[in-house]
């Protein structure tokens, strides 16, 4: 596989078609509605059009930017576009809706007129919500108790981040929050679990910059997520191998060692990685060096893997990739995702086999979050008689560093290959 990142499938003549007319359908829409009365008239939205249609028929075109998009050509090109695709089908859709209801009363350009500007108005109040949550950082504590687990790991505390989508265009000042947050709940071990970057081998610098200063006295774990591999993993790979003090787990795992008990820690690799060999995800090698009865921490960025590892036999499964949909009801157990995956957030629990999903750090495409914020989760092992994992109300981050720190009076545990 070589370093270049995969390119996208090209679409079908007819689903060219399809995505054409839906393009012409609703910027006709919002055509036929357009106040008179602003100059330039419709010309203004011929000028929206193109510049919402060009950018995406340009990147489906060429597989992908041509160029490395630099954070103003992200900020300034590829966002505005999105939120403009965002809400193309909810404002054309109320146009039609109001055209409708207002024909009736014999004027139904007015109706279209008063439920798009009605419309875009919300969309533009939920945006701003969505953006103001994707900076507010929260802290959640998962607590996972594991039969098996020797009681020489009992407590031990993993710091989990996941789906950071770092590029150019991340804050700074955000994931130095990130950092200074993990940092202050002093944890064993750090795990990283998928979609480090957001979209280019050349985003790990990125990744590098804002993460630096990450550590733990175990180590810091990264495994791969599906945009990684976009991104051609073996390029991304070596740029971390070369740039991040940390250990990179790609369907293998380490063995720590305390007091004469031992515990495993694997990582796979991803679904997005199917037909090469190198990322794929290979259940029975990336627990193939785990000695018999030693109990397995697995990092799986996408949940759809739980069901296998469960079934060889892993305790605790940390997984991400879902966002929770970046909309989520968290005390309804309901979010966006859900609607697409039986299992799309928080912790579960099967045949003594336990999961929990992350809802990311970061954000993927528009910055938005509503009800699901972006979380440092640290999860700490319990031994107990029953299998059991719960997770407590998301804590503002510097609430929860506060009460974070504790002694350490256990001996640190060995880390090798498994």
């Amino acid at each position: 596989m070589s370093d270049a990142p995969r390119r996208r499938r090209t679409p079908t003549r007819s689903g060219l078609v399809r995505v054409l007319l839906y393009v012409v359908v609703c910027w006709s829409m919002i055509a036929l509605i357009w106040p008179p009365s602003i100059p330039g008239g419709r010309w203004w939205v011929a000028l929206l059009a193109i510049l919402a249609t060009l950018p995406p028929i340009l990147f489906v075109r060429g597989g992908g930017w041509r160029h490395y998009p630099t954070a103003p050509f992200r900020l300034f090109v590829v966002r505005p576009v999105l939120y403009m695709q965002a809400a193309l089908p909810l404002v054309a859709g109320a146009a039609l809706l109001g055209l409708l209801v207002g024909a009736p009363f014999r004027a139904p350009l007015l109706g279209g007129r008063i439920a798009a500007a009605t419309v875009l108005t919300l969309i533009a109040l939920l945006a701003i919500v969505g953006y103001i949550g994707t900076r507010r950082l929260v802290v959640r504590r998962v607590d996972a108790t594991i039969p098996s687990l020797p009681t020489e790991f009992d407590g031990l505390r993993i710091a989990q981040l996941s789906d950071l989508h770092i590029g150019p265009q991340t804050s700074r000042r955000f994931l130095a929050r990130v950092v200074r947050t993990t940092e202050r709940l002093a944890p064993d071990l750090i795990a990283v679990t998928g979609d480090l970057i957001d979209d280019r081998v050349e985003d790990v610098d990125a990744f590098a910059a804002g993460m630096r200063g990450l550590d733990a006295p175990l180590g810091v774990f990264l495994i791969p997520g599906n945009h990684d591999v976009y991104a051609g993993w073996q390029g991304v790979a070596a740029r971390l191998a070369e740039t991040v003090p940390a250990t990179i787990l790609v369907n293998e795992g380490q063995i720590l060692s305390r007091g004469g008990a031992r515990l495993a820690l694997v990582g796979t690799g991803d679904p997005a990685g199917r037909g090469d060999g190198d990322v794929a995800p290979d259940i029975a090698r990336t627990l193939g060096g785990v000695p018999p009865g030693v109990p397995v921490i697995a990092l799986a960025h996408n949940p759809a893997l739980w069901p296998a590892l469960a079934e060889r036999g892993v305790a605790l499964t940390l997984s991400g990739h879902t966002h929770w949909g970046q909309f989520a009801l968290p005390q309804l157990g309901w979010s966006l995702a859900s609607l697409f995956l039986a299992r799309a957030m928080g912790v579960h629990e099967s045949d003594g086999a336990l999961l929990y999903i992350h809802p990311g750090t970061g954000y993927w495409g528009i910055p938005f979050r509503v009800g699901a914020r972006p979380e440092v989760a640290l999860v700490t092992l319990h031994t107990g008689p029953t299998a059991a994992i719960a997770m407590s109300e998301a804590r503002p981050a510097t609430t929860a560093e506060s009460a974070a720190r504790h002694p350490r009076s256990a001996p640190r545990p060995a880390v090798e290959p498994a």
